[in-house]
Protein backbone atom coordinates (compact mmCIF):
# COMPACT_ATOMS: atom_id res chain seq x y z
CA UNK A 1 0.00 0.00 0.00
CA UNK A 2 3.03 2.37 0.69
CA UNK A 3 4.48 1.90 -2.94
CA UNK A 4 1.01 2.74 -4.14
CA UNK A 5 0.42 5.69 -2.28
CA UNK A 6 3.78 6.79 -3.72
CA UNK A 7 3.39 6.35 -7.03
CA UNK A 8 0.02 8.64 -6.67
CA UNK A 9 2.02 10.92 -5.36
CA UNK A 10 4.29 11.19 -7.75
CA UNK A 11 1.61 11.11 -10.66
CA UNK A 12 -0.03 14.06 -8.92
CA UNK A 13 3.13 15.94 -9.14
CA UNK A 14 3.93 15.01 -12.57
CA UNK A 15 0.34 16.03 -13.62
CA UNK A 16 0.54 19.36 -12.06
CA UNK A 17 4.05 20.26 -13.91
CA UNK A 18 2.66 19.48 -17.04
CA UNK A 19 0.27 22.81 -16.53
CA UNK A 20 1.72 25.91 -18.53
CA UNK A 21 3.26 27.81 -15.41
CA UNK A 22 0.74 30.51 -14.47
CA UNK A 23 -2.17 28.59 -16.70
CA UNK A 24 -5.91 29.05 -16.31
CA UNK A 25 -7.75 25.84 -15.40
CA UNK A 26 -10.19 24.80 -14.00
CA UNK A 27 -9.56 21.59 -11.60
CA UNK A 28 -11.53 19.39 -9.58
CA UNK A 29 -11.37 16.71 -6.88
CA UNK A 30 -13.99 13.78 -6.72
CA UNK A 31 -14.68 10.84 -4.86
CA UNK A 32 -16.81 8.22 -6.19
CA UNK A 33 -18.39 5.09 -5.66
CA UNK A 34 -20.08 2.09 -7.59
CA UNK A 35 -20.01 -1.88 -8.40
CA UNK A 36 -17.58 -3.50 -10.23
CA UNK A 37 -19.08 -6.42 -13.26
CA UNK A 38 -16.08 -8.08 -14.78
CA UNK A 39 -16.71 -10.24 -17.66
CA UNK A 40 -16.49 -14.07 -17.21
CA UNK A 41 -13.26 -15.49 -18.71
CA UNK A 42 -11.42 -18.43 -19.39
CA UNK A 43 -8.04 -18.51 -17.39
CA UNK A 44 -5.10 -20.42 -19.05
CA UNK A 45 -3.15 -21.68 -16.32
CA UNK A 46 0.03 -23.59 -17.07
CA UNK A 47 2.30 -25.94 -15.22
CA UNK A 48 5.09 -28.64 -14.91
CA UNK A 49 5.87 -30.93 -12.41
CA UNK A 50 9.14 -30.25 -10.68
CA UNK A 51 9.71 -34.36 -9.69
CA UNK A 52 9.30 -35.45 -13.44
CA UNK A 53 6.81 -38.01 -12.22
CA UNK A 54 4.74 -36.27 -14.68
CA UNK A 55 4.28 -34.42 -17.70
CA UNK A 56 3.94 -30.61 -17.92
CA UNK A 57 0.17 -30.04 -17.72
CA UNK A 58 -1.73 -27.22 -19.91
CA UNK A 59 -5.64 -26.63 -19.17
CA UNK A 60 -8.22 -23.82 -19.36
CA UNK A 61 -10.45 -22.62 -16.29
CA UNK A 62 -13.21 -21.60 -16.98
CA UNK A 63 -14.80 -19.26 -14.74
CA UNK A 64 -16.39 -15.85 -13.19
CA UNK A 65 -15.56 -13.28 -11.06
CA UNK A 66 -18.15 -12.16 -8.94
CA UNK A 67 -19.33 -8.38 -8.50
CA UNK A 68 -18.15 -5.96 -6.02
CA UNK A 69 -17.68 -2.86 -4.73
CA UNK A 70 -15.74 -0.11 -6.61
CA UNK A 71 -14.78 2.94 -4.85
CA UNK A 72 -12.22 5.51 -6.00
CA UNK A 73 -10.54 9.37 -5.82
CA UNK A 74 -10.09 11.28 -9.31
CA UNK A 75 -7.95 14.64 -9.27
CA UNK A 76 -7.49 17.09 -12.53
CA UNK A 77 -8.42 19.71 -14.57
CA UNK A 78 -10.20 21.42 -17.63
CA UNK A 79 -8.10 23.98 -20.17
CA UNK A 80 -10.80 26.64 -19.48
CA UNK A 81 -10.14 30.73 -18.57
CA UNK A 82 -11.48 30.05 -14.92
CA UNK A 83 -10.68 28.82 -11.70
CA UNK A 84 -7.87 29.11 -9.02
CA UNK A 85 -4.53 29.69 -11.46
CA UNK A 86 -3.77 32.68 -13.17
CA UNK A 87 -1.92 33.78 -16.05
CA UNK A 88 -1.90 33.30 -19.91
CA UNK A 89 -5.13 32.47 -21.80
CA UNK A 90 -5.55 29.26 -23.07
CA UNK A 91 -7.42 29.26 -26.67
CA UNK A 92 -11.36 28.72 -26.63
CA UNK A 93 -11.58 25.53 -28.39
CA UNK A 94 -9.10 24.21 -25.35
CA UNK A 95 -11.94 24.47 -22.78
CA UNK A 96 -13.02 21.19 -24.21
CA UNK A 97 -10.01 19.52 -22.87
CA UNK A 98 -8.52 18.19 -20.07
CA UNK A 99 -6.95 15.33 -17.99
CA UNK A 100 -7.06 13.73 -14.70
CA UNK A 101 -5.47 10.97 -12.77
CA UNK A 102 -7.65 8.23 -11.37
CA UNK A 103 -7.11 6.19 -8.49
CA UNK A 104 -9.65 3.19 -7.93
CA UNK A 105 -10.11 0.07 -6.03
CA UNK A 106 -11.75 -3.09 -6.12
CA UNK A 107 -12.88 -5.55 -3.92
CA UNK A 108 -12.57 -8.13 -5.96
CA UNK A 109 -11.37 -12.06 -5.83
CA UNK A 110 -7.53 -10.40 -6.70
CA UNK A 111 -7.45 -7.33 -5.19
CA UNK A 112 -7.11 -5.12 -7.67
CA UNK A 113 -6.43 -1.68 -7.67
CA UNK A 114 -5.67 1.16 -10.74
CA UNK A 115 -3.87 4.01 -11.37
CA UNK A 116 -5.03 5.78 -14.42
CA UNK A 117 -3.55 8.81 -16.16
CA UNK A 118 -6.74 9.77 -18.33
CA UNK A 119 -6.64 12.11 -21.24
CA UNK A 120 -10.69 13.88 -21.39
CA UNK A 121 -12.79 15.42 -23.80
CA UNK A 122 -15.93 16.99 -23.01
CA UNK A 123 -18.84 19.30 -24.28
CA UNK A 124 -21.40 21.40 -22.72
CA UNK A 125 -25.48 22.08 -22.58
CA UNK A 126 -27.42 24.54 -20.89
CA UNK A 127 -25.41 27.15 -19.95
CA UNK A 128 -26.02 29.87 -17.37
CA UNK A 129 -24.59 32.70 -16.11
CA UNK A 130 -23.49 30.64 -13.08
CA UNK A 131 -21.64 28.03 -15.46
CA UNK A 132 -21.04 29.50 -18.83
CA UNK A 133 -19.77 26.55 -20.11
CA UNK A 134 -23.20 24.32 -19.41
CA UNK A 135 -24.50 22.63 -16.72
CA UNK A 136 -24.65 19.48 -18.55
CA UNK A 137 -21.60 17.90 -19.36
CA UNK A 138 -21.00 14.30 -21.29
CA UNK A 139 -17.52 13.38 -21.43
CA UNK A 140 -15.09 10.14 -22.61
CA UNK A 141 -11.96 9.84 -21.35
CA UNK A 142 -8.57 6.93 -22.79
CA UNK A 143 -5.44 6.81 -21.08
CA UNK A 144 -2.84 4.65 -19.73
CA UNK A 145 -2.81 2.63 -16.78
CA UNK A 146 -0.79 0.50 -13.83
CA UNK A 147 -3.08 -2.55 -12.50
CA UNK A 148 -1.49 -3.36 -8.96
CA UNK A 149 -3.33 -6.85 -7.91
CA UNK A 150 -2.61 -10.27 -6.05
CA UNK A 151 -3.77 -14.05 -6.28
CA UNK A 152 -4.25 -17.30 -4.37
CA UNK A 153 -5.07 -19.97 -6.56
CA UNK A 154 -6.52 -23.27 -5.47
CA UNK A 155 -6.99 -26.27 -7.96
CA UNK A 156 -8.84 -29.06 -6.95
CA UNK A 157 -8.32 -31.26 -10.05
CA UNK A 158 -7.08 -32.17 -13.11
CA UNK A 159 -8.59 -32.97 -16.60
CA UNK A 160 -8.69 -37.12 -16.94
CA UNK A 161 -9.82 -37.89 -13.37
CA UNK A 162 -6.42 -37.41 -11.69
CA UNK A 163 -7.51 -35.99 -8.23
CA UNK A 164 -5.75 -33.71 -6.20
CA UNK A 165 -5.73 -30.46 -4.22
CA UNK A 166 -3.46 -27.65 -4.95
CA UNK A 167 -2.91 -24.43 -2.70
CA UNK A 168 -0.36 -21.65 -3.80
CA UNK A 169 0.20 -18.84 -1.33
CA UNK A 170 -0.85 -14.92 -2.42
CA UNK A 171 1.01 -13.81 -5.40
CA UNK A 172 1.17 -10.26 -6.42
CA UNK A 173 1.49 -8.39 -9.77
CA UNK A 174 2.45 -4.89 -11.56
CA UNK A 175 1.25 -4.60 -14.83
CA UNK A 176 0.21 -2.24 -17.60
CA UNK A 177 -3.44 -1.64 -18.23
CA UNK A 178 -5.65 0.26 -20.54
CA UNK A 179 -8.62 2.68 -19.15
CA UNK A 180 -11.35 4.20 -21.48
CA UNK A 181 -14.27 6.11 -19.36
CA UNK A 182 -17.50 7.18 -20.38
CA UNK A 183 -19.67 9.70 -18.13
CA UNK A 184 -22.82 12.15 -17.80
CA UNK A 185 -21.59 15.22 -14.84
CA UNK A 186 -24.30 17.17 -13.71
CA UNK A 187 -22.57 20.91 -12.35
CA UNK A 188 -25.32 21.74 -9.27
CA UNK A 189 -23.51 24.60 -8.13
CA UNK A 190 -21.27 26.73 -9.49
CA UNK A 191 -18.58 24.65 -7.86
CA UNK A 192 -20.18 21.70 -6.92
CA UNK A 193 -21.04 18.93 -9.30
CA UNK A 194 -22.76 15.00 -9.47
CA UNK A 195 -21.64 12.41 -12.14
CA UNK A 196 -22.60 9.11 -13.20
CA UNK A 197 -20.00 7.19 -15.19
CA UNK A 198 -19.38 3.59 -16.81
CA UNK A 199 -15.73 2.65 -16.70
CA UNK A 200 -13.45 -0.39 -18.63
CA UNK A 201 -10.32 -1.57 -17.71
CA UNK A 202 -7.82 -4.61 -19.69
CA UNK A 203 -4.92 -5.98 -18.14
CA UNK A 204 -3.23 -8.94 -18.30
CA UNK A 205 -1.70 -9.96 -15.19
CA UNK A 206 1.08 -12.80 -14.69
CA UNK A 207 1.69 -14.66 -11.31
CA UNK A 208 4.26 -17.24 -10.98
CA UNK A 209 4.64 -19.91 -8.09
CA UNK A 210 7.12 -21.78 -7.73
CA UNK A 211 7.63 -25.51 -5.48
CA UNK A 212 4.33 -25.48 -4.28
CA UNK A 213 2.91 -28.38 -2.60
CA UNK A 214 -0.18 -30.70 -4.51
CA UNK A 215 -1.63 -33.64 -2.69
CA UNK A 216 -3.23 -36.03 -3.78
CA UNK A 217 -4.62 -39.80 -3.25
CA UNK A 218 -0.89 -41.58 -3.04
CA UNK A 219 1.23 -38.46 -4.12
CA UNK A 220 2.78 -35.51 -2.97
CA UNK A 221 4.59 -33.34 -5.22
CA UNK A 222 5.97 -29.63 -5.86
CA UNK A 223 4.28 -28.17 -8.47
CA UNK A 224 5.83 -24.92 -10.76
CA UNK A 225 2.68 -22.95 -12.68
CA UNK A 226 2.07 -19.15 -14.36
CA UNK A 227 -1.24 -18.26 -13.86
CA UNK A 228 -2.06 -15.53 -16.61
CA UNK A 229 -5.86 -14.58 -16.27
CA UNK A 230 -7.11 -11.91 -19.49
CA UNK A 231 -8.98 -9.07 -17.01
CA UNK A 232 -11.75 -7.03 -18.69
CA UNK A 233 -12.99 -5.03 -15.87
CA UNK A 234 -16.33 -3.30 -16.07
CA UNK A 235 -18.05 -1.06 -13.51
CA UNK A 236 -20.68 1.69 -13.07
CA UNK A 237 -20.58 4.52 -10.59
CA UNK A 238 -21.30 7.68 -8.67
CA UNK A 239 -19.60 10.65 -7.77
CA UNK A 240 -19.17 14.05 -6.47
CA UNK A 241 -16.57 16.72 -7.27
CA UNK A 242 -15.53 20.07 -6.15
CA UNK A 243 -14.39 22.10 -8.93
CA UNK A 244 -12.28 25.05 -7.80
Amino acid sequence: MKRILLVVGMMVLAALVMLPAGAQAEMFVEGYIGGSFPANASDPILGTLDTGEAGPFTFNHPGSIDPAFQGGLKFGAWFERSGVLAGINFPSWMKYLGFYLDFSYHRLDFHPATLAFMFAFRFGFLPDSEVPFGRLQPYVAVGPAILFSSQIPKIYALPGGTGFVLKAPSNSSVDPALAVEAGLRWMVLKHVSLEASFKYRYAKPSYNYNSVIGAGPGFSDLFSFNFSPTLNLLSFQMGAAYHF
